[in-house]
């Protein structure tokens, strides 16, 4: 293989790093999967048991630019648990429980450190929830990635009982909107928090925002929380009628995606306490509300749609924010001041602080078809 490695591409090195993999993920293995680590195609034996018509939920995602802080920290040990757990919210929302994570991994040259760092946290994510590392592909391709370039993505399985499926069908007029508080930018939002922070303000990965005690690199690192055992937690009690993970396109464009079409989302800009991380960054960007909220999570990781009677108990279940209801409209999403809703219990309203640094103003984003 000596022509091959000249060329850019180790095979035996790869071979020897992709050895021990069996090892790191020995944790996630289920029952359900058969055979070993290596094969041409990871196999797993459906149980149905308990699920009169049991629907598999599938879904693909990465984790974007977050890789470019990852490798100017030099630190890949979280980097695959963000993609777990994005992934796992995702199917999470239609009320899925996973069973198998299957990885691609794409380098100019495999260096062995970062790659089992990222191994690692993948297996950690997939651990957590009881979810199965099936498999993964590792490819060399140094003539499409450069220097310590690499793309990280995963693609994950689920199950569902068909009458236990959540799909918003029964939100309606009166509902409330629950957020539970995202651990900062999650996956998204990078390119432009990157553009501000690195290439407009000069800042290094271990300089300061203005008011914030952790430094820029372990801000913008942090983990992308998994909300599955929350949610997991909250349907033992209270009857969840929509839900959405905050991801690409904020609250404006992911609410939509579980919204009837006679109703729209009002959310109360105020009505949660906004992190300092959006703030700084809200200041920097000097774009109008509706962009933020599109572009950024705004320290809202996932939504809940409950009837108004089970707030209380959603509340408790998730220490979110009430922060928003849900009113006759066309499936869009309505950013409007929270004095113009009565966003009870008081609970929430000794937590609010105020959108960054402009007054809200009420702006209207139409639903956007998938």
């Amino acid at each position: 293989m000596k022509a091959y490695a000249q060329a850019g591409v180790d095979v035996d090195m790869g071979n020897r790093i992709k050895a021990g993999i069996a090892q790191m993920i020995r944790s996630t293995r289920r029952p359900e999967v058969i055979g070993s680590v290596g094969g041409f195609g990871g196999l797993f034996e459906l149980s149905s048991a308990g699920l009169r018509k049991p629907v598999l939920v599938a879904s693909i995602d990465g984790v974007g630019t977050k890789l470019k802080v990852a490798n100017l920290l030099e630190r890949h040990d979280t980097i695959g648990e963000d993609l777990v757990n994005h992934c796992v919210n995702d199917i999470a929302v239609i009320g899925a429980e996973p069973l198998f994570f299957l990885d691609y991994v794409g380098v100019s040259l495999l260096d062995h450190r970062m790659f089992s760092d990222v191994i690692k946290g993948l297996a950690r994510g997939c651990a957590r929830v009881g979810c199965a590392l099936l498999g993964g592909e590792t490819a060399q391709m140094p003539g499409l990635y450069h220097g310590r370039d690499f793309d990280l993505v995963g693609a994950i399985i689920g199950v569902v009982d068909k009458k236990e499926m959540i799909d918003g069908r029964k939100i309606k007029a009166g509902d409330v909107i629950i957020g539970a508080a995202s651990s900062g930018l999650h996956t998204n939002g990078y390119s432009l928090a990157r553009e501000l922070i690195f290439n407009k303000l000069g800042m290094r990965v271990d300089d300061r925002m203005t008011g914030m005690r952790e430094t820029v690199g372990a801000a913008l690192l942090k983990t992308h929380i998994c909300y599955l055992p929350m949610i997991r937690k909250l349907r033992t009690k209270v009857k969840i009628k929509g839900m959405a993970h905050i991801t690409g396109g904020g609250l404006i464009d992911n609410l939509p995606r579980v919204l009837p079409s006679s109703v729209k989302a009002q959310i109360g800009l105020g009505s949660w306490t906004i992190p300092p991380l959006f703030k700084f960054l809200a200041a920097e960007a000097n774009v109008p509300d509706d962009e933020l909220y599109q572009v950024f999570n705004m320290g809202i990781g996932m939504a809940f749609v409950v009837a108004e009677k089970d707030a209380a108990a959603a509340l408790k279940i998730t220490g979110g924010d009430l922060i928003g209801r849900i009113e006759k409209g066309g499936g869009d999403v309505e950013l409007v001041d929270s004095g113009q809703l009565d966003l009870a219990p008081k609970k929430n309203a000794a937590r609010q602080s105020g959108p960054p640094k402009r007054a809200a103003k009420k702006s209207t984003a139409r639903k956007k078809k998938k």
